[in-house]
């Protein structure tokens, strides 16, 4: 069946109510009914729910094959608990048949590919999926299909029960004895801990996994030791100072921050740009350094951003601090300044992931955004975004907020080159469709800036401000004259992975690559 952006999705995924997507909004006013997790209940009073090792909290909670084991990557390229957790969990307890949903999937976790291989991991769930796991998933050597959600979509299938965490574990730089614990104050501090704090309230178990033990009460506790079972202290929970690798570096390349002055210009030339107006970056070089462009149109106009949301960096930290901004709400920090302020410098607050993006709640931070600036793999001809699958089809991206901040924010705004290396970023199709095109309202790339015709009012603004634009489809004839038109890949029937919209529908499917055949040519 072609769902809303023209991607087939095989029928027999269509189950238990299933839909294809529909568009924008389509589950608006719908009602859904909230999972209830099973909690144990501790009345006698305890002095410690300390354990010696994570085989032993995985026992104590009563870990058993088939069952689904969730982790949040605050620590990104750094983290090392999940792996310390399957390690024990397959090695030294012998389970088998397990399910990771995790809220991302880095090369970090390279060693969790074997076990995938070895088909002791049996499923996974996650807003990233990259590294060793990519590849063997992408080689469809994982029993089931990968499902891929937005960092949106993560909290509300957990919270309608699509998704039922038996045991959640949380990589917590502090932590005290029964389980409050924090983003700061260790040796391993990732600030924010709010992908993992939904984790918590809907899974049976939580085991809470430091490598800073400190008093009891450690506040104000970020995770609270009323959802905690077992509290386990080991040598590492991972590197910080990996936390700002990869994408989540600021660019000093002259395009990109061309790329970021035209895209500051952009947003300058809108009604919403004004005193109190809200905003948000999303990971890559080039709209990570819009931040630098757009303090000095807020300059010109003598006015002042109200709040920021996301992913939050160092200049938005010192943006903050010099009384340019009114309020930081961030789910999760990208480098170690965003680190070491967040509840330290004064209006400079965490909220968890649903509070952050989940469509299905009566108000998510996302749908008050009025600017999101956002980096791309790919765009189409339709506005479509890939973020997660290679030119290649092997999955290496991750959708995380990009879906949710491009569908509720008044204007989004994609920021990427037209063409990397010898491949096309502007094409006629994307390989993967993680962000509809009836989301995006602006892309800006080095060869040309072109506006969404379902945004006229967007269209009107550049006109006015003398701000030259040009059509999607002259964008791709030029990308395609560079380095010309590519090949169509060629794909396996099997299904790999299944890519939902934020609202839970399917978006599009991501099929086994066929392996190269010298004698087909």
């Amino acid at each position: 069946m072609k769902n809303a952006v023209g991607r087939d999705i095989p029928e027999y995924l269509l189950t238990n109510g299933k839909e294809v997507y529909q568009g924008k909004n389509y589950m608006d006013g719908k009602y859904i009914q909230k999972a209830s997790p099973k909690t144990l209940r501790y009345e006698k009073p305890q002095e410690s729910k300390i354990v010696e090792t994570v085989a032993e909290a995985l026992k104590q909670c009563g870990a058993k094959d088939g069952m689904t084991f969730s982790f949040h990557h605050h620590l990104r390229e750094g983290d090392g608990v999940a792996n310390i957790v399957m390690k024990a969990a397959i090695e030294e307890l012998g389970l088998k048949d397990l399910t990771i949903a995790a809220t991302s999937l880095g090369g970090a976790h390279d060693p969790i590919a074997q076990y995938i291989a070895d088909g002791k991991i049996i499923g996974i769930q996650t807003s990233g999926i990259r590294g060793k796991v990519g590849e063997v998933v992408s080689a469809g050597k994982l029993a089931t299909p990968a499902i891929i959600r937005s960092h949106g979509g993560r909290p509300r299938a957990i919270e309608a029960g699509e998704v039922h965490i038996d045991i959640a574990f949380v990589a917590a730089p502090t932590s005290d004895c029964v389980g409050n614990c924090r983003g700061i104050g260790g040796k391993s501090n990732c600030g924010s801990l709010g992908y993992a704090m939904l984790d918590t309230k809907y899974a049976d178990k939580v085991v809470v996994v430091t490598d800073t033990l400190v008093d009891f009460p450690n506040f104000p506790a970020s995770i609270e030791a009323i959802d905690v079972d077992a509290v386990v202290v080991v040598d590492s929970i991972g590197n910080p100072a990996k936390i700002a690798g990869g994408a989540a570096k600021m660019s000093q390349n002259p395009r990109d921050l061309m790329m970021a002055e035209n895209v500051a210009k952009v947003i300058a030339s809108t009604p919403w740009f004004k005193d109190g107006f809200s905003f948000q970056t999303g990971v890559g070089g080039p709209s990570l350094a819009a931040n630098i462009f757009i303090e000095q149109e807020m300059k010109k106009r003598n006015i002042k951003m109200g709040w920021a949301i996301g992913g939050i960096c160092s200049s938005m930290v010192d943006m903050l601090k010099r009384g340019l901004v009114g309020k930081v709400i961030d789910v999760q920090d990208f480098d170690l300044d965003a680190v070491n302020s967040i509840n330290q410098t004064p209006n400079h607050f965490e909220m968890s992931a649903s509070q952050y993006a989940n469509p299905a709640n009566k108000g998510a931070m996302v749908n008050k955004l009025d600017f999101v600036v956002l980096a791309a793999l790919e765009v189409d001809t339709k506005f479509n975004v890939n973020v997660l699958t290679g030119s290649d089809g092997v999955l290496r991206g991750a959708p995380g907020g990009h879906p949710d901040t491009a569908a509720g924010s008044k204007v989004c705004i994609i920021v990427t080159p037209l063409i990397r290396g010898r491949m096309a970023t502007i094409c006629e199709n994307v390989v993967t469709v993680t962000t509809p095109g009836d989301c995006v309202d602006v892309v800006v790339t080095d060869y040309g800036i072109a506006v969404n015709p379902l945004r006229p009012d967007l269209i009107e603004c550049l006109d006015n401000a003398g701000i030259p634009h040009v059509s999607i489809e002259s964008l791709c004839e030029k990308a395609y004259s560079l380095v010309g038109t590519p090949d169509d890949l060629q794909w396996e029937d099997r299904v790999v992975a299944v890519l939902e919209a934020r609202d839970g529908t399917i978006l599009d499917v991501v099929r086994k690559i066929k392996p190269y055949d010298p004698n087909e040519e």
